[in-house]
């Protein structure tokens, strides 16, 4: 079957009590069971839900994994797959990596003992294997990554990992599992922010991992043992957004192709990130493994901070806020919103940075919308 037909179908046939076309929502803590250690598949809520087990089996098949564990957000699903390594073990990042894992790695993982972490440039293969050590054992990805929006090679990185005896995580939140496939590419688990474009609606917040059997399993252990699982609602309307990705997808991507030309043309604009744009410097691995080039959109100001303060507040359509992957359109400032965490370090961002999340609008009017902010700074 086709993306589009996996994303209704997949794990979501009709409820065989009552014929309900859309998976039920099990708002239960507990289940009976038939005789002393005889349930029918679950027992007790954290340990497994049905709603979940739809949602789970949904993003196996999309991201063509043999499983996929749900986790109440994508911090929660992070902090899982950091839980199946060591102490001592070696992790390596990009060096503009979401601050959120920043921050659990540095603030969590590295000061408790458990992890060693370098950051580099993913897009310089040469650092990336200077940058391997004995006890290397993951090479994390964003792709596109955020908030600067590199392309990362994933065959090239997988094939660093493999030669490392290191396994290759693929953050694939921003592109989804519709515009690219990084376990078909090499890659060894596959991670998300639910809460993103998969969910698509700004109403939830969770995470998942899709990966191997084994890796699955060992997942499903921290699932159930640490206890961050998503509610059945959370599920249930992370499978409803499922649904639509694809059409959301490609509404995204024209959206964002749009906006991304007249930044390019504006003179308040130094720089556009956009992987679509021949310009960007990873284009053409973009379009080596990407379907088309997403819906997220950065940029920077020549006038500086204060002309993309001014800008940032300016927009009507595009609400000054933090996330992404909604229908609705979003901008903010990642060094003094999602990135603050990583002020100081060597993975600070541009001040003069502004983050798009494109949404699916009518393009003419986000256009507008956004060019009228930044005739105020030009």
């Amino acid at each position: 079957m086709e993306f589009e037909t996996r994303a209704i179908h997949a794990g979501q046939d009709p409820d065989p009590a009552t014929g309900a076309v859309n998976v039920p929502i099990y708002a239960t803590s507990t289940f009976a069971q038939d005789g002393v250690g005889q349930d029918r598949g679950w027992d007790y809520g954290r340990s497994g839900n049905p709603t979940r087990d739809a949602l789970q089996t949904a993003l196996a098949s999309l991201e063509g994994s043999d499983d996929a564990v749900a986790f109440a957000s994508g911090l929660a699903a992070e902090d899982a797959i950091f839980r199946t390594l060591s102490p001592g073990d070696h992790v390596i990042i990009a060096d503009d990596v979401y601050g959120g894992t920043w921050r659990q790695l540095d603030k969590v993982h590295v000061p408790a003992g458990l992890l060693e972490v370098t950051a580099v440039d993913l897009t310089d293969l040469d650092a990336v294997r200077a940058a391997v050590r004995p006890r290397t054992r993951l090479l994390w990805v964003e792709t596109p990554s955020n908030p600067l929006l590199k392309i990362i090679d994933i065959a090239a990185m997988a094939t660093i990992a493999h030669e490392a005896g290191a396994r290759l995580v693929v953050d694939n939140t921003f592109a989804t599992p519709y515009l690219t496939q990084p376990l078909a590419l090499g890659a060894d688990i596959v991670v998300h922010s639910t809460t993103k474009y998969l969910g698509g609606h700004s109403d939830v917040v969770g995470g998942a991992v899709c990966a191997d059997a084994a890796t699955g399993e060992q997942l499903r252990f921290l699932q159930n043992s640490v206890g961050a699982v998503g509610s059945p609602f959370d599920n249930f309307l992370t499978l409803r957004g499922i649904k639509t990705l694809g059409v959301r997808m490609r509404a995204h991507c024209d959206n964002a192709r749009a906006v991304a030309t007249m930044l390019t043309e504006h003179p308040a604009v130094s720089q556009v990130h956009w992987p679509g744009l021949a310009s960007h410097r990873n284009h053409d691995v973009a379009a080596r493994q990407m379907a088309d080039f997403g819906g997220m959109v950065s940029f920077q100001l020549a006038g500086g901070r204060p002309a993309a303060d001014k800008v940032a507040i300016g927009t009507h359509l595009f609400f000054l806020a933090e996330s992404l992957g909604g229908v609705e359109s979003l901008i903010e400032h990642p060094g003094a919103m999602t990135h603050a965490s990583v002020a100081g370090t060597q993975l600070e961002v541009p001040d003069d940075l502004l983050r798009l999340s494109v949404g699916i609008e009518h393009v003419d009017d986000l256009v507008d919308d956004l060019a009228a902010a930044l005739d105020t700074v030009a």
